[in-house]
């Protein structure tokens, strides 16, 4: 079996890095060539363009940075359906809309190849030591076929069902996290402006019912003012539009989500979208 990997940022470049280390054979390509360098040194093929990739693959993976940059790799010159035959899989791994999704899986399928959609839940470190949980919807044998690489990528994956369904998930998932990393900023900050000792905070909080991996990871690093990238804020933001979107054609109200974007967007706006999503603390004076 053949691999093909598109997309080599934060977290596709570490993804593929595990599928090369365990022995797969995979062609990758970015839009920025010199990230393929060290996916080569290891043994990774490089390509020109996605079309090649696909050429070269039996089943292809994507993690790409947003919507327009999925249907710009899959439709544009040069792109996944330039490459694609009958019987090729494309994975897209990008945290899409549902109606993205369902566009791009048209298009695939229209041209004889299987289409999956695979959005993942963690960041850069789950990603370093393949411990993604994956939500996959679409075509149920290119889900077997992609198992064993999502095996070595995550610790869990899930199938959905129809299109649409993993990338709604996804969208639920980032709704509550980025509804928690606010009300946490909130807390450390009123703890801080409460002259309360933000360690003895984060202490209580691993102790009770609280207790959880983000904020214990991400805890430290916000008391300290640093934010380096795991999972970018303009991404969060991303993601937040896309899950009120998503409730707005459910009719679900969402007020919670809707606060927590609009902080989002300040920290935006403010400057802060390539740092960590818990730089939206900042906005409230770390």
């Amino acid at each position: 079996m053949n691999y093909g990997f598109l997309g080599l940022g934060i977290m596709g470049r570490a993804m593929a890095t595990n599928l090369v280390k365990a022995g797969l054979d995979v062609t990758v390509w970015n839009r920025t060539p010199d990230k393929c360098r060290a996916l080569v040194e290891m043994g990774a093929g490089a390509a020109q363009t996605p079309r090649d990739v696909v050429v070269a693959s039996d089943v292809t993976f994507a993690m790409l940075s947003d919507p327009a940059a999925s249907e710009s790799v899959v439709l544009g010159p040069g792109g996944v359906l330039d490459g694609m035959s009958v019987g090729k899989g494309f994975v897209d791994m990008t945290t899409n809309d549902p109606e993205t999704d369902l566009d791009l899986a048209r298009a695939v399928t229209d041209e004889g190849g299987r289409y999956l959609e695979a959005p993942v839940s963690g960041s850069k470190q789950p990603a370093e030591t393949g411990n993604l949980i994956i939500m996959a919807a679409g075509d149920a044998d290119l889900y077997e076929r992609a198992k064993p690489a999502f095996e070595i990528m995550g610790k869990m994956n899930f199938y959905l069902g129809e299109v649409g369904q993993a990338a709604r998930m996804k969208l639920v998932v980032n709704m509550i996290m980025g509804g928690m990393m606010t009300a946490f900023s909130e807390g450390l900050s009123l703890a801080r402006d409460c002259e309360l000792s933000p360690d003895t905070l984060l202490q209580i909080l691993a102790s009770g019912a609280l207790a959880n991996p983000m904020f214990a990871v991400k805890g430290p690093g916000m008391l300290a003012g640093e934010y380096p990238a795991s999972f970018p804020l303009k991404h969060m933001e991303k993601d937040l539009r896309l899950a009120l979107c998503l409730a707005c054609q459910q009719t679900q109200i969402t007020p919670t989500a809707e606060a927590a974007q609009e902080l989002f967007a300040q920290a935006k706006a403010q400057g802060f979208g390539d740092e960590d999503f818990s730089a939206v603390h900042k906005v409230l004076g770390d």
